[in-house]
């Protein structure tokens, strides 16, 4: 079946930087575009970035572009989320996702996403 796995969470103070990844299998990762979400205490989850199948093309939230990067190895099967410059603001549980519809390039909706993953705590101090 498919799983997606994330790693590379933990507790930082503002300022420093995390790279997460996102392990998967069981599936032909090439052909999904796949995303990060993060759900923080009493909050929707929301769309952090996400990348195309092929073109690798990108997508950022505004409260997180030109901080964090969204990068992708097909290779490995593996996606991550390069997070520098981390904010208090940022922290929240981070969800590797991915989205087998060939008809959008990359999504940014919650429901445009068929796999999740269990999620990565990231806790950011001030």
């Amino acid at each position: 079946q498919v799983q997606l796995v994330e790693s590379g969470g933990g507790l930082v103070p503002a300022g420093d930087s995390l790279r997460l990844s996102c392990a998967a299998s069981g599936l032909t990762f090439s052909v999904y575009a796949m995303g990060w979400f993060r759900q923080a205490p009493g909050k929707e989850r929301e769309f952090v970035a996400g990348i195309s199948r092929i073109s690798s093309r990108t997508t950022y939230a505004d409260s997180v572009k030109g901080r964090f990067t969204i990068s992708r190895d097909n290779a490995k099967n593996t996606v991550y989320l390069q997070m520098n410059s981390l904010k208090p603001e940022d922290t929240a549980v981070y969800y590797c996702a991915a989205d087998s519809d060939a008809r959008v390039d990359v999504g940014r909706g919650v429901s445009e996403y068929d796999e999740w993953g269990q999620g990565t705590q990231v806790t950011v101090n001030s």
